[in-house]
């Protein structure tokens, strides 16, 4: 019985936030919402501009919408919550925390599995183009999607029940903006040495499974892209992959710059890499993918010519 009264006596958090000072809580909110409304529109305008031009109809650009359309759920997940605590209560229920923390994790690691997806839809388009309408077919497609997004879902699921099973009895306080698994087995008074343990195990196969498939591709892909004679098809080859290698370099730089590291060492100093990977490379993935691809640009044209001839009255 003790230890479920200690368990219940924690019903939520407290999260700092990113500054304590009351003077910084509306300069933070005006720039966060602005990151916000950047981030889903630039995202929705990529999934408008994709499904309404019959010429992007290929395996890189259905990729490309799904990875779109997590980023808004991802963002969405962390942004509003930080912008009631910039100016209201910085309070979240237990179950709140948990439920944030879950989607956190299955969102952030199905933006992983897709980049990886896309990273092999790329080494194939390059290394085997002959077969790429073939090995890239729409069923593919669909199983890679599914994929990408269930087994993060698991994943998520393990360490949010394990840690629905830890004991919170001193301090709820979280030297935090979001819940996140460091943070909050801190807070526990409970040994989390099982957590700790899958964290190292199934967490990191979770994580850097995805970024060593990437790895190898573009491996494969630089050593055939080398054996191209020409400097304008080489330039070709590697136009295709600049979008994708620089979203992949901002997104797990500052993933393993946060989890590649023990929970002892765990501090403030990680917020900023936390808002890169949750905020700032949603926010940036549709200019990088749009500013550097032609086809995707005049799409984007093309949509916003048809709203404005729609809003033009005749």
């Amino acid at each position: 019985m003790a230890r479920v009264n200690q368990t219940s006596s924690v019903s939520e958090f407290i999260l700092l936030g990113l500054s304590s000072q009351p003077e910084d809580q509306k300069p933070l909110f005006i720039l966060f919402l602005t990151m916000y409304l950047i981030t889903i529109i630039g995202n929705l305008l990529i999934i408008l501009a994709i499904h309404s031009d019959p010429q992007l109809q290929t395996p890189m650009y259905f990729f490309l919408s799904f990875l779109s359309f997590t980023d808004i759920c991802f963002t969405t997940t962390v942004v509003p919550r930080m912008l009631v605590n910039f100016l209201s209560k910085k309070t979240i229920s237990y179950a709140g925390c948990l439920t944030q923390m879950y989607f956190i994790y299955a969102l952030g690691n199905t933006d992983s599995c897709l980049l990886a997806v896309m990273a092999f839809d790329r080494y194939v388009a390059i290394c085997d183009p002959f077969h790429y309408v073939t090995t890239m077919n729409r069923r593919c497609c669909v199983l890679l999607v599914a994929f990408s997004c269930s087994l993060p879902h698991f994943h998520s699921l393990v360490h949010t029940l394990l840690l629905n099973g830890l004991t919170f009895c001193d301090s709820n306080v979280i030297h935090h903006f979001l819940c996140d698994l460091s943070p909050l087995m801190k807070l526990s008074c409970s040994s989390t040495f099982v957590n700790e343990v899958v964290i190292i195990s199934e967490g990191s196969v979770v994580l850097v499974t995805p970024f060593l498939c990437i790895t190898l591709s573009y491996v494969r892909i630089l050593i055939a892209v080398l054996k191209i004679p020409s400097a304008a098809g080489k330039r070709k080859a590697f136009s295709t992959c600049g979008s994708h290698l620089t979203v992949v370099t901002l997104f797990y730089g500052s993933i393993f710059y946060v989890y590649l590291q023990p929970l002892s060492t765990y501090s403030a100093r990680d917020h900023i890499a936390t808002i890169v990977y949750t905020v700032l490379s949603s926010m940036l993935n549709p200019f990088i993918y749009s500013l550097r691809n032609k086809d995707l640009k005049q799409s984007l044209r093309k949509l916003m010519g048809r709203w404005n001839s729609q809003a033009t009255p005749s």
